[in-house]
């Protein structure tokens, strides 16, 4: 069995993009997109109306799938035509070029050291640390990963994460934020002055919320499940972020393909390069691969993710707050 290097090398024949196949994704989740949001703005009654929104929604988790693996220059890396197409993604998604690559590439880099900063991830506190803390960090910690928080992915990820405080950090390095804010802020007025609330509601706020609510969470179960293992600096590697501390989450062939394949996490930390609709094939070709931390989007997978606060060093597990200080 590979490891380290040679494995992450085996990888590498996987790591190729097929233009042809790219752009396929791209004008087909384009199509089924432009679709739904016709529907949502044709149908005659809301409960025809919110169905389909909360598809719309799911194809933009894909969307946004298609945009993170093109900023990994694993699809469409050379083409003009595509870095202007998702630049214009990301400002209407809320997660502006300038600012997903940043936190992106340093969660790839730093994902799973205990004591680095939590910058593109969800912080992690060991037990020492949290007992350690003082009211209001806890308090500031538990609320940075509530289920209420990434539930309302929206605002508290994307609006304010994404956009708001890049802006107020640095206006001149992030105005891709502003710009996101502003012309987000004018679909709103453009469809309420035109065709009412309810149109934006089912049209902008519902498809928006459902993706990011998802896209919240699965960035969250992705490093925050049962068996994962966190290390400290000196003790953290590439291979073992990636296949030790990465979730394999299995879904039936829908959620595959709205999440983009999304659940091979594991071989997208270990090659960022493979293009998304690879990652199941070097998933059947790669036997190391296989021996994955397997996580899955069953309600009580779920909620036993959501639960997990604390790392505990002497037992090298992730831990709720009632199994750290059950004594």
């Amino acid at each position: 069995m590979r490891t380290g290097k040679e494995l992450i090398l085996a990888t590498r024949e996987y790591a190729k993009d097929d233009t042809a196949k790219s752009w396929a994704t791209v004008a087909s989740t384009t199509a089924l997109l432009v679709v739904s949001a016709l529907a949502v703005a044709l149908l005659p009654y809301w409960f025809l109306q919110l169905p389909v929104a909360v598809l719309l929604g799911m194809l933009m988790v894909r969307m946004f799938v298609i945009y993170h693996d093109h900023q990994h220059h694993a699809i469409l890396p050379k083409s003009k035509a595509a870095k202007l197409l998702m630049r214009l993604w990301g400002i209407f998604a809320l997660t502006p070029s300038c600012i997903w690559q940043h936190s992106h590439n340093h969660h790839h880099n730093h994902n799973s050291k205990l004591r680095s900063s939590h910058i593109g991830s969800y912080p992690v506190m060991t037990k020492e640390r949290y007992e350690n803390s003082s009211k209001s960090e806890r308090t500031k910690y538990l609320l940075m990963r509530h289920p209420v928080t990434i539930l309302f992915g929206y605002f508290t990820v994307f609006a304010m994460g994404m956009c708001i405080v890049p802006m107020l950090e640095n206006i001149k390095a992030n105005k891709d934020s502003l710009i996101a804010l502003i012309l987000h802020g004018l679909l709103y007025s453009g469809v309420i002055m035109n065709f009412g609330w309810l149109a934006a509601f089912f049209l902008l706020f519902v498809p928006f919320f459902v993706a990011s609510a998802i896209g919240s969470y699965l960035f969250y179960a992705q490093h925050n499940f049962p068996q994962v293992i966190f290390k400290d600096k000196e003790g953290w590697s590439y291979e073992g972020a990636a296949l030790d501390s990465s979730s394999y989450c299995q879904m039936g062939a829908f959620m595959s393909y709205i999440t983009g394949n999304i659940g091979y996490h594991h071989i997208h930390h270990l090659n960022a390069k493979i293009p998304f609709y690879r990652l199941p094939e070097a998933y059947e070709k790669l036997p190391e691969l296989q021996a994955a931390r397997v996580t899955s989007l069953r309600p009580k997978e779920i909620m036993r993710c959501l639960s997990l606060k604390v790392w505990d060093t002497d037992q090298q597990k992730l831990l709720s707050l009632k199994e750290a200080f059950a004594n």
